[in-house]
């Protein structure tokens, strides 16, 4: 959104901070990298919390519902494509030449399935398919991370340095589109699905719009599949009330998640990170502690209203996030978060590197090997790597302790279906990740070590009390409005954990006054205290920079 634009939501009572714009450096690539790697902010005015998102989306449900069977497709490529020429035109051509490359590989491939003595051939063409995706991430993410470590090696060694031939932008979804992509070549080379042969239904697939520059990553055998049915469903299904009804639901309660509990904790973490060397213990934690509650509420608002988007057009995309903080293990975790990216890893990297089919050893170095590779795509930056190391090593330890952990809690008699078990359990894996955060969140190595160096030695419990945590852009009548939130996210978390349903699946059995109260707390909620102002164009979701 444009400076100086009203959003689309008036806020009623203005409760924003008033604090230095200087101190609250928005959390993107610039402040990951070493090197300058430049993100898509300028043409930054299709965000699903936008003015043009909510001009933009209705129009193409209507005309999608109202055109003819045969122009629905064509209509939703072309909606997708003018989504993303919204970021940066230039970068279309990026998309497209993805979609070209994987599609005529997928062709060629099924093509040499059904010769014998040809899977050499199917080889060599998903290896170029697959090296000419990674070339054009690798470019365009890494190529000022790789240059600046060659540069450091050269000055260790005294060789004169390379000079940066150019400045690279980072195309908004890259990382995504791409896996999706990989994904779709590396299932007709196994045989899962056949080769899509319309480049039209192929096209959409990579470019779907609520899902394309943030996830989730759809596989083939989901979204293709349902893009090849579009034009069979008859009007009464494509018109179903509860299936509408359902999808604005879960974009309204993204709505809440992204504007009234993340954006309003990215005023906090920015400000104690931004002045981490002046702060104490407690800061540091609590900040921590408000960034894991941030980037979940953040991408998981995403995550919703894609799905949300989708179901109002008829599409089903995978959960995203299941409510992850509240796993009993790390291994349980990457299980409930950011779910589409974790099964990707797991089922096109960690099992063809061998999975855990090849001994205990080679198994552990398959999953570390997985987690690195997880963190580097994160960010280009060391910081990213050891975030993805740290929990590499959660998973080997505990897999390798696992049986002397079974044996000391049967020796000690421990009841772990106990409530208590369980909590701590739960109380655990959250600290463990919380650790994690830490090199995820700093901007670089040196500043993670940092702030772990003055959380052990710089305790202050004092600031509970005297007011300090209220100095860094949150008031204490905005962390009232913080505590409502997290009440009504936990509610719904929740609900989603012990009656395994979403907010909209538990409502559509709820009586018609206990529905329509929670719809208008969730819409008071974000009229009312959403985050906006001149700097509401800054709130971008944190996960367009991977």
């Amino acid at each position: 959104m444009k400076k100086g634009r009203r959003p689309i939501f008036i806020n009623v009572f203005i409760i924003l901070p008033h604090y230095d714009k200087g101190a609250m450096e928005t959390f993107t690539i610039r402040k990951s990298v070493p090197t300058k790697i430049l993100t898509e902010r300028e043409n930054e005015n299709m965000l699903f919390h936008s003015l043009e998102f909510f001009i933009f989306f209705p129009v193409v449900v209507l005309v999608y519902f109202i055109l003819p069977k045969k122009l629905k497709a064509v209509w939703l490529l072309g909606a997708s494509y003018y989504f993303y020429m919204c970021w940066n035109v230039k970068h279309t051509f990026l998309i497209a030449f993805s979609t070209v490359v994987s599609w005529l590989c997928g062709l060629l491939v099924g093509k040499y399935q059904k010769m014998e003595g040809r899977r050499n051939n199917q080889r060599w063409i998903l290896g170029i398919g697959v090296f000419l995706n990674l070339f054009l991430l690798a470019f365009f993410k890494y190529f000022d991370f790789i240059l600046y470590n060659i540069n450091f090696i050269f000055e260790k060694m005294g060789f004169p340095q390379l000079e940066k031939p150019f400045e690279i932008m980072l195309p908004v979804g890259i990382s995504f589109y791409t896996f999706q992509a990989l994904g779709y070549m590396v299932d007709v080379y196994r045989g899962d699905i056949e080769p899509e042969k319309n480049l039209l239904h192929y096209a959409l697939f990579v470019s779907f719009f609520p899902q394309l520059v943030a996830g989730p990553i759809e596989r083939s055998q989901n979204l293709l599949r349902q893009i090849r049915g579009i034009g069979r469903q008859n009007a009464a299904k494509l018109f179903d009330y509860e299936r509408i009804a359902g999808g604005l639901l879960m974009m309204l309660w993204g709505f809440f998640q992204k504007l009234v509990i993340a954006d309003r904790l990215c005023i906090l973490v920015d400000a104690v990170y931004a002045g981490w060397q002046q702060c104490g213990q407690l800061e540091l934690v609590f900040a921590t502690a408000a960034f894991s509650i941030q980037i979940y509420c953040d991408f998981a608002s995403y995550s919703t209203i894609a799905a949300g988007a989708a179901k109002v057009l008829g599409f089903h995309l995978m959960e995203n996030f299941r409510t992850p903080y509240f796993s009993r293990s790390i291994r349980e975790f990457w299980r409930r978060w950011h779910i589409s990216l974790s099964t990707w890893f797991k089922d096109y990297l960690y099992i063809p590197l061998g999975g855990s089919r090849c001994g205990a050893l080679r198994s552990q170095v398959n999953l570390m090997v997985t987690f690195l590779v997880s963190g580097l795509w994160h960010g280009a930056s060391w910081h990213y790597v050891v975030w993805g190391a740290i929990h590499g090593c959660y998973q080997v330890i505990g897999s390798r302790t696992e049986t002397a952990r079974r044996k000391i809690r049967s020796w000690a008699g421990v009841n772990t279906r106990s409530f208590s078990y369980r909590f701590g359990q739960v109380a655990v894996t959250y600290v463990l990740s919380l650790f994690g955060l830490v090199f995820f969140r700093a901007k670089s190595l040196p500043e993670a070590f940092g702030i772990l160096g003055r959380i052990a030695s710089k305790p202050n419990l004092w600031a509970l009390t005297d007011g300090t945590l209220y100095e860094f852009g949150v008031d204490a009548a905005q962390m009232r409005v913080l505590c409502l939130a997290m009440v009504i996210l936990l509610c719904v978390s929740l609900v989603r954990e012990l009656k395994n349903e979403m907010l909209n699946e538990f409502l559509e059995r709820q009586a018609i006054w206990f529905r329509w109260m929670v719809i208008l707390v969730l819409f008071s909620f974000i009229f009312l205290f959403g985050v906006y102002g001149p700097d509401y164009d800054e709130s971008q979701f944190i996960y367009f920079q991977f």
